[in-house]
């Protein structure tokens, strides 16, 4: 009889293990996990409690040592399953996605292992103390504490390995805290809030692209010439854009680059512009471009179409934070003696001569941004007729939002209110103004972050979408 139970489990066993192999069964589920992780630490008492509180271990020892055997396969199996391979979602993420979900979700077992454990501990002390000799629960509690310690440091290095949410100081801080008992919790549960909001918006692009695969939303009548902001080129392995170009690709545009320099001025970047845009349309045959246009690129891509009469050539500008009324804090610098500002203008010309302008002229450059100057700029370039010009603005919460921009947030903040960090809403105003880019969080959007610069996904923005329904919307207008 007892050799007949023992092949039954083992054939049950068997069939389970395939079922789950095969997904009709999956073992990882939350309930049953839930009740495996109440049991699974304990292998060590469970075996002493088969060997001498049951019947079977009193009347056949092989009997005994087959269920035992069959115990421990199918405890390690779900385990090594749970650690290798713990997410059972079904929708195609990447790699990348499943591992981090897969952290989070270990994570969410081992912190529930702990709670469920430690109240399982207080009721055998209480309840069943007598139950095993002294040597067998520190053996069981050491291997319930290493079977927590496994599934917590699986699940964080998962986190911190693939979360791009999560940046280098944020990882360091939770890699961290998760030393200190107790605030560790607070500090996995937030690492895995993080991987799961990321986990859900990265899904959401997936499955988005996949629709939009023949749609080419993006697919303009006229190409795209993305021109760079000041104090930046448009380098071959560091895209000044991010993300973003590699995204409107995918869904059609076709991408070319301002490439002019740094710290040229104005005219001489409007000059090199438009001989970058001749070639472009003798190269490709088009007869117009669009072009979206950063901070001073705005400047730059206004003086070529209106002085370099290049209106014939250009469909629409669009303009994302560009200072088209100066910045009031360049006004309090250009007061700095100018022995000083020409010292500081001349070693940033040397460095942007190394990086590889050929023409850079900081000191007239950076006063460009004045206000008094950019007064003198809109008097004398006018829009050209037949041009569809827009911009839009965007801004940062606080102080504490952007630290790159911090000083010039405050300096902007006194002297002409809300502002990304450099540029004022008021001041990026231009054409048809379609509004101001911010989120509901602490952190805003800041003038580095609608370039996609740190080429981080914020809450309650996303960047990647907000210029395909740019570029979605020029093509609608049939440009």
């Amino acid at each position: 009889m007892t050799f007949l139970i023992s092949f039954i489990s083992f054939i049950l066993l068997i069939s389970v293990i395939l079922l789950d192999i095969g997904k009709k069964l999956p073992l990882l589920n939350k309930a049953f996990m839930s009740i495996y992780l109440i049991f699974a630490p304990h292998i060590v008492l469970i075996y002493y409690l088969i060997n001498h509180h049951t019947n079977i271990g009193q009347t056949n020892i092989v009997c005994k040592w087959i269920i035992s055997i069959e115990i421990f396969f199918f405890i390690f199996y779900v385990w090594l399953k749970a650690n290798l391979f713990p997410s059972i979602k079904k929708q195609a993420a990447s790699l990348r996605l499943r591992i981090m979900i897969g952290g989070e979700r270990i994570v969410l077992f081992g912190l529930y292992t702990s709670l469920i454990q430690i109240l399982l501990y207080i009721v055998y002390l209480v309840k069943m103390r007598d139950a095993a000799p002294i040597h067998i629960f520190v053996i069981d509690l050491i291997l319930a504490i290493i079977a927590i310690l496994i599934l917590l440091t699986n699940g964080m290095i998962r986190i911190l390995c693939t979360s791009k949410r999560l940046n280098i100081a944020k990882r360091f801080i939770v890699g961290f805290v998760c030393f200190i008992p107790i605030i560790n919790i607070f500090a996995m549960l937030y690492a895995c809030h993080t991987a799961k909001i990321e986990y859900d918006h990265d899904l959401y692009k997936v499955i988005t692209n996949k629709e939009r695969v023949d749609s080419h939303v993006c697919k303009t009548k006229y190409p795209l010439v993305l021109v760079h902001g000041v104090g930046f080129r448009d380098l071959k392995y560091i895209n000044y854009w991010g993300r973003i170009p590699k995204e409107l690709i995918r869904n059609g545009a076709t991408i070319y680059y301002g490439n002019q320099e740094a710290w040229g001025t104005v005219e001489y970047n409007a000059q090199y512009m438009k001989n970058k845009i001749l070639q472009i349309i003798k190269e490709t045959g088009c007869e117009k471009v669009n072009i979206i246009a950063h901070s001073k690129g705005g400047l730059d891509s206004r003086y070529m179409v209106s002085k370099l009469e290049m209106g014939k050539y250009v469909a629409s500008l669009t303009m994302m934070s560009s200072p088209h009324r100066g910045c009031k804090f360049v006004d309090i610098a250009c007061k700095i003696p100018d022995k000083i500002y020409r010292a500081v203008s001349n070693f940033f010309d040397k460095y942007y001569k190394i990086l590889g302008d050929k023409n850079p002229d900081f000191y007239t450059a950076s006063r460009q941004f004045s206000t008094y100057s950019s007064s003198k700029f809109n008097e004398e370039v006018k829009d050209v007729p037949g041009v569809y010009y827009q911009s839009y603005a965007t801004a940062v919460k606080n102080i504490f939002s952007d630290y790159v921009v911090s000083i010039p947030y405050v300096l902007s903040k006194l002297t002409s209110g809300e502002n990304d960090g450099l540029v004022s809403i008021d001041s990026a105003k231009w054409g048809h103004f379609k509004g101001v880019i911010r989120n509901n969080r602490r952190r805003g959007i800041s003038h580095g972050d609608i370039i996609d610069l740190r080429r981080e996904d914020y809450k309650g923005f996303d960047v990647l979408e907000k210029y395909v329904e740019i570029v979605s919307d020029l093509k609608e207008k049939g440009f």
